[in-house]
């Protein structure tokens, strides 16, 4: 049965089809030691000029969802199946050539490590200017007018000069900020954002999201952030999706997921954000254990080796029966976890919020 994820912020999706809808995603990968189950059955939806946020730690299937919607696993030994709808196009069932022509036009990436992502034996200007002519006819003056006008967008100084550099001698905030031109040079409608502040100081990391949501807001792009991050989250999306063993175990609007969540491990990642005001000794919580084998998933709820809270579970539901990711309240709020929606909002409000 497909899980759906509906955005209560977007109306639209309601109104007619969404701009992406992704249904019943599973990406599983052939090993030596058995079937690694990266991502299993990941639905939701995403309209114009709106962002949604998927969150994680990392092994839940964030990126190799990404890299599916891109059309990056076509070609190698990956299993993909499931439905991912783009604008009125299919693109699980397309072929390699055809998804090459949507790639940079139509859905663009920025990739998690801009160093590794750009190529070191090529100066920038002549990859963002590649990037243009593949899908444009036009002479390479106009490519690179629009990309040294790009790269003077996202704030990189002295562009014409720049343009020369390689990527060695930009700096890592500067090589974001490439890479971040690189994808818009053929104004996509999704951009998918993969970690982009990873590794990036505060106010450079600041910087990046500012200028994200700016030329959002020009060029009506919708955007996938992907991130471990939640302060990001709460700055950038109206919505998230929290996965969590390659499946959703919650999503909702972010008010929802910051000030009315219901699953255990959101409440754990919450728990793990820093805060200024925090009470006690200062400590942040981790969430003991570790992220459950992709080659060996639990029968049960795929968090339940790590759950403090399965004792409000009569019986083994928790270990033998897979929850369902069910609506809880208007709007789109969906919870997969098997203690009472009653009794996970009693829990938050007498042990987890005043924690928080």
């Amino acid at each position: 049965m497909t899980e759906s994820v509906t955005s209560a912020a977007l109306p639209d999706a309601r109104a007619g089809k969404p701009f992406l809808e992704v249904k019943d995603l599973q990406v599983h990968f052939p090993t030596d030691d058995g079937l690694v189950k990266a991502v299993n059955g990941l639905s939701f939806t995403l309209e114009r000029g709106k962002t949604l946020g998927i969150v994680g730690e990392s092994g839940s299937g964030k990126s190799v969802s990404s890299l599916a919607i891109m059309g990056l696993h076509k070609g190698s030994r990956a299993q993909v199946s499931g439905e991912i709808w783009l604008d009125g196009s299919e693109l699980v069932s397309m072929s390699v050539p055809e998804i090459r022509r949507l790639r940079g036009r139509q859905v663009a990436m920025i990739f998690q490590d801009p160093l590794s992502a750009m190529h070191p034996f090529y100066r920038v200007g002549d990859q963002l200017t590649e990037a243009y002519l593949v899908h444009n006819d036009a002479p390479k003056a106009v490519a690179k007018k629009r990309a040294v006008e790009l790269l003077d967008r996202v704030g990189i100084p002295s562009p014409q000069k720049r343009f020369d550099d390689y990527p060695h001698q930009f700096s890592g905030g500067m090589r974001q900020r490439a890479m971040i031109a690189m994808a818009l040079m053929c104004d996509p409608q999704l951009l998918i954002a993969d970690e982009p502040t990873t590794a990036l100081d505060v106010t450079v990391q600041a910087q990046i999201l500012d200028l994200m949501m700016d030329l959002q807001k020009e060029f009506n792009s919708a955007i996938i952030m992907i991130t471990h991050d939640l302060g990001v989250i709460a700055q950038m999306t109206q919505d998230v999706v929290v996965m969590y063993g390659g499946r959703v175990v919650e999503t909702g609007n972010v008010r929802d997921i910051f000030y009315r969540p219901e699953m255990p491990y959101t409440w754990g990642l919450l728990g793990s954000i820093p805060r200024v005001n925090r009470s006690g000794d200062g400590r942040l919580k981790s969430i003991r254990g570790t992220p459950p084998s992709l080659i060996n998933l639990p029968k049960g709820c795929p968090f339940q080796p790590r759950c403090d809270y399965q004792q409000y579970v009569e019986g083994h539901s928790c270990v033998d029966e897979l929850p369902e990711l069910l609506q809880i309240a208007t709007g789109g709020h969906r919870v997969r976890c098997h203690i009472d929606s009653e009794k996970r909002k009693q829990l938050f409000a007498e042990q987890i919020k005043p924690k928080l």
